[in-house]
């Protein structure tokens, strides 16, 4: 029998330029604001045409690691918005049939240790992210998309608290997947708006008061809470999730 070898992977040269470029990023040998070279002087160095690294450019674009400042021709290392990283693995989640259980069971087991480490690590800044978040979902009484984007933002506010960026980027995903659920529950729950905002309170009160335990115990009963009203609101827990 013969040996049969599997045919060798032939990538467009703007992918190489692109790794290229996008392993200096990640190994911090260019560094965030940090300029590069122009289109021209890139294909020099690269040997290849600017029409290439043009494309090259607009991978690395796409994928937040570098950005053109108003006012500049040259493109400069950026990084990545949580929401930008977010944003991918929710498209991938919701090609993967999540369902509304799914997405309440993870935040069962996410969010309250967050909201504990937010009570341990929190600064004055991060409680003036909550209030306002709190209060805006508070007199944002008869838009629903607003008070949805409030709410969520005290989850976000909270996760800033902890002052643990793997944990801000483990959360945002399923914030961006609970929204159209919390969207409906509060349309056809009366008492959502109001149960919600005493969990805020609550919240805010350990947060406050650096009181872990308390804080925990709020962010699970404030999960909790999200279960009774989809099934007051008639939400199948077993619904795939949609986008928006």
């Amino acid at each position: 029998m013969s040996v049969e070898f599997a045919p060798l992977l032939i990538e467009p040269a703007y992918r190489k330029v692109a790794a290229a470029i996008g392993a200096r990023v990640l190994s911090r040998a260019l560094r965030e604001g940090e300029r590069l070279p122009s289109e021209t002087e890139l294909a020099r160095q690269f040997g290849v045409n600017r029409s290439t690294v043009r494309e090259a450019l607009r991978e690395l674009e796409s994928r937040g690691l570098v950005q053109r400042r108003p006012g500049s021709k040259l493109m400069s290392v950026s990084r990545p918005h949580h929401e930008t990283v977010a944003e991918g693995v929710s498209h991938a989640l919701l090609l993967h049939d999540v369902t509304v259980r799914d997405v309440w069971e993870a935040l069962t087991i996410l969010e309250p240790p967050i909201a504990r480490a937010a009570a341990r690590e929190r600064s004055a800044q991060d409680l003036e992210c909550i209030v306002a978040a709190a209060a805006a979902f508070i007199a944002d009484r008869s838009d629903t998309e607003q008070a949805v984007q409030r709410s969520a933002q005290v989850f976000r506010c909270l996760g800033q608290a902890t002052h643990n960026p793997v944990l801000g980027l483990a959360q945002e995903p399923l914030l961006q997947l609970l929204e159209p659920s919390l969207r409906v529950m509060i349309d056809k729950v009366p008492q959502a708006r109001a149960r919600i905002a005493t969990a805020h309170r609550r919240l805010l009160e350990a947060l406050e008061a650096r009181d872990e335990d308390g804080a925990q115990d709020w962010m699970a009963r404030h999960i909790r809470d999200f279960r009774k009203g989809y099934e007051i609101a008639g939400i199948d827990l077993a619904l795939r999730v949609s986008a928006g």
